[in-house]
C-alpha cells in the first residue's frame, strides 16, 4: 500500500472508529432506540399505551408516519409506516432487512407481477408493503414478540 493511500485511509477510518455507533430503533430492538430513531427522522413523537403494549407515533416533516409498537419487555415487535416517501427500511427492519430484501429477489418478477408488493410471510417475521409513487405504506412484525392481547388488525395507521 502506498503512503498516500495509507494516510487517506487512516483519515477516513478514524472518525468511524472514534465514535460509538448510534442505536437506532429496529424491529426486535429495544425501547431505548425509539428516541434516536425519532431524531434521525426529524419527527415529532407521541406515545400511547394500548393494553399490554405501547405505540410510538412519529410524524415526519413530510406528513408521513412511522409507528413502532413495543411490548411490556420493551422490544419493538412491530413497525408500521404510511405516507409520502419511504422511511429508511434498512434501519427500521434492522437484522430482518436481509429477509425482506431476499423476498424481492427470490421470486422471479414474472411470477410476482410488475405491481405486486414485496412480502415476507414466515413463522417469525411478517412484512407487507404497498404503495405507489408519492405514497407508501407497510407493516413488519414479529409474532413471537407480540403481547397476548395483540391483533394484527391493530397494525393500521388511521
Amino acid at each position: 500500500m502506498n503512503r498516500r493511500f495509507a494516510s487517506t485511509f487512516a483519515l477516513l477510518a478514524f472518525p468511524a472508529a472514534a465514535y460509538p455507533s448510534v442505536a437506532q430503533a429496529e424491529l426486535g430492538g429495544g425501547l431505548t432506540s425509539v428516541a434516536p430513531d425519532r431524531a434521525r427522522m426529524q419527527a415529532s413523537l407521541t406515545t400511547t399505551a394500548q393494553g399490554g403494549y405501547s405505540r410510538h407515533i412519529m410524524v415526519r416533516s413530510n406528513g408521513g408516519q412511522v409507528h413502532e409498537l413495543t411490548n411490556a419487555q420493551g422490544h419493538v415487535f412491530a413497525v408500521v409506516w404510511a405516507g409520502p416517501g419511504k422511511p429508511d427500511l434498512r434501519s427500521l427492519l434492522g437484522t430482518h432487512f436481509a429477509a425482506y430484501q431476499d423476498s424481492l429477489t427470490s421470486t422471479p418478477r414474472r411470477l410476482r407481477g410488475l405491481r405486486r408488493p414485496a412480502e415476507v410471510d414466515k413463522p417469525d417475521l411478517v412484512v407487507q408493503t404497498a404503495g405507489h409513487m408519492g405514497f407508501f405504506r407497510g407493516v413488519a412484525f414479529i409474532p413471537s414478540l407480540a403481547p397476548p392481547n395483540f391483533s394484527p388488525n391493530d397494525l393500521v395507521i388511521a
